[in-house]
């Protein structure tokens, strides 16, 4: 095989020659080009897998090399140096299409790292498929995000993920990395608002043996562990101040201090993130830091909400059928025209999530293999003994939707998991833990019985 090629430029003589030096002793074949119009020139006569340009240039800058190779060769990753300290330039060149960045002076091990991460990317930026991805639909709002997605996926920028809850953000993620140079690599999720603020410095960045009381042995931060492959910071905006700004030192310098210790070490990490909330407004508001809210959002994917792609609807309900169906041994029910009518209609502020939730319920529900408009509307009524009836029999408001609290941190689907649970186990105890008269007497099969009580953890 003939060995890749490599474009380096940059105006001094001794840089270009370590580059030569330490790209060669990885079997690059190395040209070399001191300012822009020579590079220009070299770009027209070979075909190079990567090009390294400094940002300062004698006759103009990386910025405009960027520019250039994005609009004239688009497949060969551009990646550019630049000064210690300074990333504003490194992150405008990411948002220009750089695939990445190295800062003088050089650390030959990340150079290396980037370069062989560069190398490994396809060669063409072939449209994403549904089941590449996991986000199903044929909408062009899908189709979009997915063509998005193989774009960003090629990049080593961090990835703002917006979107509203329940609509996929997750997976766009794991799609991003899936079909990056570091799918073989580590991919980390964390959901940054589960994480006690006492505790966050530590699972970030690791800890020493005897650090703080409770550090019994050393521990490997999520940064550790995301090495070579990607970190998604979901909920992101729920960051305390303080971790706001160890994160940002982390991702700027590419380098970690884990708490007890006093040595930096370097990690190969990817950044995504991802929040429900409008991340501009938290800017505003002084909950958000700007520089790390910029340092993060080089790159924005926004994700449709279900409401925005709702053609899609029927595709999305097959497969949720077909695997809960699945689940529980049986044959998928079928949706009647009605039913499929009002899926169409409702507005979804939980989006996918909730269509997903809707289905589950309704699929416990229908009968003869058939989901009516009923079983979409059908709730749970609330156990004996919770009132909703007062002293004297009169009716009160006092039901499951009364009860729940919006402002309380519980989230919908675990409250009203947890009213199903009550039920079931009421009726089971009625009736002796007796499955099948339960099954009965709830309206629902055997199977739909068992695969309810797998669910919900009642043995």
């Amino acid at each position: 095989m003939n060995p890749h090629k490599v474009l380096v430029i940059d105006d001094e003589p001794d840089i270009r020659a370590l580059f030569a030096l330490t790209l060669s002793q990885l079997g690059l074949r190395v040209s070399e080009a001191g300012d822009v119009q020579s590079a220009r020139t070299l770009l027209t006569k070979h075909r190079y897998s990567l090009c390294l340009t400094d940002m300062r240039l004698p006759d103009g800058t990386g910025l405009e090399l960027v520019e250039h190779i994005q609009e004239r060769y688009p497949e060969m990753p551009v990646a550019v140096i630049t000064a210690y300290g300074n990333t504003d330039s490194a992150v405008e060149a990411l948002k220009k299409g750089a695939f990445d960045y190295v800062t003088k002076p050089l650390e030959l091990q990340r150079l290396r790292a980037m370069v062989q991460t560069a190398l490994e990317l396809p060669h063409n930026r072939a449209p994403l498929s549904s089941d590449q991805t996991g986000l199903i639909g044929t909408s062009a709002a899908m189709e979009r995000l997915r063509q998005q997605i193989a774009q960003v996926a090629r990049s080593q920028a961090p990835v703002f993920i917006s979107g509203e809850s329940g609509s996929g953000k997750e997976l766009v993620a794991r799609a991003v990395h899936n079909h990056g140079p570091r799918s073989s690599g580590p991919f980390i999720p964390v959901n940054c608002g589960a994480i006690p603020s006492e505790l966050m410095e530590s699972e970030f960045f690791g800890h020493k043996k005897g650090s703080f009381t409770g550090a019994f042995q050393d521990k490997q931060g999520l940064f550790a562990v995301a090495n070579g492959g990607t970190l998604f910071l979901d909920e992101v905006a729920d960051l305390p101040l303080m971790m706001q700004v160890k994160l940002l030192r982390a991702i700027q310098e590419k380098s970690i201090r884990a708490v007890g210790s006093h040595e930096e070490k370097s990690v190969d990490v990817r950044i995504l993130s991802a929040t429900h909330k409008d991340l501009g407004h938290e800017v505003s508001a002084g909950h958000f830091r700007q520089d790390l809210y910029y340092r993060i959002n080089v790159i924005e994917v926004q994700v449709p909400s279900l409401r925005q792609h709702r053609e899609d609807i029927p595709e999305l309900a097959l497969l949720f059928l077909n695997q809960f169906a699945r689940e529980a041994g049986i044959v998928p029910p079928v949706i009647s025209p009605d039913a499929m009518e009002v899926l169409k209609q409702k507005n979804y502020p939980g989006n996918v999530r909730e269509l997903e939730n809707t289905l589950e319920r309704a699929f416990t529900l229908c009968s003869n293999g058939v989901i009516t408009s009923g079983d979409l509307h059908a709730r749970n009524t609330p156990p004996t003994g919770s009132s909703d009836t007062g002293p004297a029999g009169e009716k009160t408001e006092n039901g499951p939707i009364d009860d729940y609290n919006p402002g309380s941190g519980v989230a919908i689907d675990d409250y009203l998991e947890e009213i199903e649970r009550e039920i079931i186990s009421r009726v089971l105890e009625d009736n002796r833990w007796n499955k099948t008269a339960t099954a009965e007497k709830l309206g629902i099969s055997f199977r739909q019985l068992r695969y309810k009580l797998k669910k919900l953890g009642i043995d």
